[in-house]
């Protein structure tokens, strides 16, 4: 099925016993415990990067699990937020694939200004409890995000990041998309295949290729 908004794509998800049966159950959280990010944000990436306009999806796993850091964009945290060791390798893997200085801010907001969805596959969870809300039906609603990207008519760019996003990324099975996966840029797995993937250069690439503007990956 196609959407031609993120809006009817989540609208119709909604009208999905799992959907519901999935946000009751955040939402009877959020009266216990400290939920991240706020029930306002949860779908913040999609108001940054318009369905219209994506090129490239970026995929982690869980939301930060701490104060103040998750707002909706995977990886990304409000500018005056202090950079959390994920995103601090993400930005060291930048600076090494294309150049350029190293970001002050972790607000990637301007990303998804130029098509880029940053999203998890878990899309809330509870503070200081990496994973506690893996199994409340997020991925369903993450591989029916993906399906629907599966179809889209412009080729697209699926950056992978760790096992829980490649995961997900087997429903992108459509040949004229781009898949890069490695390894999740935390700091207990970035050695281990993150650093070196040049994720930015090949994704510029691939757009390039496909008559599609890159991105600007540079950032304040």
């Amino acid at each position: 099925m196609k959407f031609a908004t993120w809006r009817e794509f989540v609208e119709d998800q909604a009208e999905q016993p799992y959907f519901r049966a999935l946000m009751n159950r955040v939402d009877a959280e959020r009266e216990r415990f400290d939920i991240y990010p706020p029930r306002q944000d949860m779908f913040s990436c999609f108001a940054a990067c318009s369905l219209d306009r994506v090129k490239v999806v970026i995929i982690g796993q869980d939301p930060y699990h701490g104060p103040g850091q998750a707002h909706g964009m995977s990886f990304s945290v409000r500018p005056s937020v202090k950079l959390p060791p994920s995103l601090q390798n993400i930005f060291k893997e930048l600076v090494d694939n294309i150049g350029g200085d190293m970001p002050t801010s972790g607000f990637l907001e301007p990303w998804g200004k130029q098509g880029v969805l940053m999203m998890n596959t878990s899309w809330s969870v509870r503070r200081g409890q990496a994973g506690s809300h893996a199994g409340y039906g997020w991925m369903e609603f993450s591989e029916n995000l993906l399906k629907m990207l599966n179809n889209y008519d412009q080729p697209l760019v699926f950056i992978l990041w760790g096992a829980h996003a490649q995961k997900v990324g087997q429903a992108i099975t459509n040949p004229k998309h781009l898949k890069i996966s490695s390894a999740h840029p935390s700091p207990f797995s970035a050695h281990r295949g993150f650093f070196g993937s040049r994720p930015f250069s090949r994704a510029n690439d691939f757009l390039v290729q496909q008559g599609r503007e890159a991105i600007d990956w540079q950032l304040p």
